[in-house]
């Protein structure tokens, strides 16, 4: 095994508050793009733009119509948890992982196993209603715009959103103070699969750095690689079952 890797094993093992961040390359092996990479749909089929919060209220059909199209290029029929996401559930059955807190929306976490997940972008599969804030299935919404219910209502009449931070909204409170604890208090923070541009949580692996240790495990160099005490480029399908197999 890699010295650094059994070396951040060793950290892993004797910490008590082990904290997994992950971002879109936790989930591409799952076969979901990611939205900012060269790849990504920002850059080669969708627009932000038309996803904020500002279009769902003034065209909601508009956001609706292209909504059904991003889910659809975006979440294939197929998608399952990966190696990289059943490690971390492993570790966490183990006790050798506090939380994860993720910045996907897909649910895989959740599908993998894991049980204290802190989703800070929501999650693909709900809806919300703007007015009861009543929540439900996001499979049957995108069923009603395809077959012509456009935009999609709730029961008591309100319209629904996605459950997920739109452009224009800011992250839910509650998740982002307990990412905020979670990184303050991790005696290891590892940072998966993220670019780390995209604030206020790309902020986290800065937080964790100043009171424990950070390891940032990510294709491509990040703006916290500076603050890390371990870096690692390897492909996290393959890295993190390693570390699970170390320490569970």
């Amino acid at each position: 095994m890699d010295e650094r890797l059994a070396s951040l094993a060793d950290e892993v093992r004797a910490a008590n508050t082990v904290v997994a961040f992950t971002g879109a390359g936790v989930s591409t092996a799952s076969g979901i793009p990611s939205f900012r990479g060269e790849d990504g749909v920002w850059k080669t089929q969708f627009h932000p733009n038309d996803f904020s919060y500002g279009r769902l209220l003034s065209k909601p059909a508009g956001f609706w119509t292209d909504r059904l199209a991003l889910h659809e290029a975006m979440y294939p029929d197929d998608a399952a948890p990966n190696p990289a996401h059943e490690a971390l559930t492993a570790m966490e059955s183990a006790g050798r992982l506090s939380a994860v807190v993720t910045q996907n929306t897909d649910g895989l976490h959740l599908a993998a196993g894991s049980r204290r997940v802190v989703e800070l972008h929501g999650n693909n599969s709900r809806v919300v209603c703007l007015d009861c804030g009543e929540r439900s299935d996001a499979a049957a919404a995108r069923a009603r715009v395809r077959d012509g219910d456009n935009p999609p209502h709730c029961d008591c009449g309100g319209l629904l959103k996605p459950d997920v931070v739109l452009f224009g909204e800011s992250l839910p409170e509650d998740e982002m103070a307990e990412a905020s604890r979670l990184a303050r208090e991790s005696d290891v923070f590892l940072a998966i699969g993220s670019s780390l541009t995209v604030e206020p949580a790309a902020s986290l692996p800065t937080t964790a750095a100043q009171n424990g240790t950070l390891a940032v495990l990510n294709r491509e160099e990040t703006p916290a690689d500076r603050h890390a005490d371990y870096v690692f480029r390897e492909d996290v399908t393959d890295l993190l079952p390693a570390l699970a197999d170390t320490v569970v």
